[in-house]
């Protein structure tokens, strides 16, 4: 399955208490590869983003089965993300969301997903563009993943050797016509 041999960018979430091992796709490293020209890094992120988006299509469209819940978490300053005033004020940088109980109008689209949430009893909606999301953990299975956010700056490149010109070299200069047969 490709998400058992390409999941170089899960690791476990350790928020829950007590630290639990989270159940995981894979034991590839985590190590970026930068050889490639290939951004497997950026392809493999998308890819377990796109397990976010089909968990939470079918929720808005069942309903949370069982025990299952989530925690979400994300960037606030990330572009695209809607959240109210005093939200991005108690959370300049990043928070934390509970889809369990008590939310309502889950929507899921190519972009994100927007939810009403309450917050200390007063209601919210949200919209998080899924390259905001930094980690997602179901507790009642043990699954969790965490990303790398898509603002993050890139790596620095790697430094480029300078070219030198060819070493000329200096002395005697032995000419090869002597040596000629004429």
């Amino acid at each position: 399955m490709f998400l058992r041999a390409h999941t170089a960018i899960i690791r476990c979430i350790t928020r829950l208490d007590p630290p639990a091992p989270a159940r995981h796709l894979g034991a590839v490293t985590s190590e970026p590869v930068s050889d490639s020209l290939i951004p497997y890094d950026e392809i493999v992120q998308n890819a377990l983003r796109s397990v976010v988006r089909r968990v939470l299509e079918t929720v808005a469209a069942e309903g949370l089965p069982g025990a299952h819940h989530f925690y979400i978490a994300f960037r606030t300053k990330h572009p695209g993300v809607i959240i109210p005033k005093h939200l991005a004020e108690r959370f300049p940088d990043e928070m934390t969301i509970v889809v369990q109980h008590r939310y309502w109008d889950l929507g899921v689209d190519d972009e994100g997903f927007q939810i009403g949430l309450t917050f200390n009893q007063v209601p919210a909606k949200l919209h998080v563009p899924y390259g905001a999301i930094t980690g997602f953990v179901d507790p009642a299975v043990n699954f969790a993943l965490q990303f790398t956010p898509s603002d993050a700056p890139p790596p620095p490149p790697e430094p480029i050797a300078e070219e030198r010109p060819p070493e000329t070299q200096t002395g005697n200069v032995v000419t090869l016509d002597r040596f000629r047969k004429k």
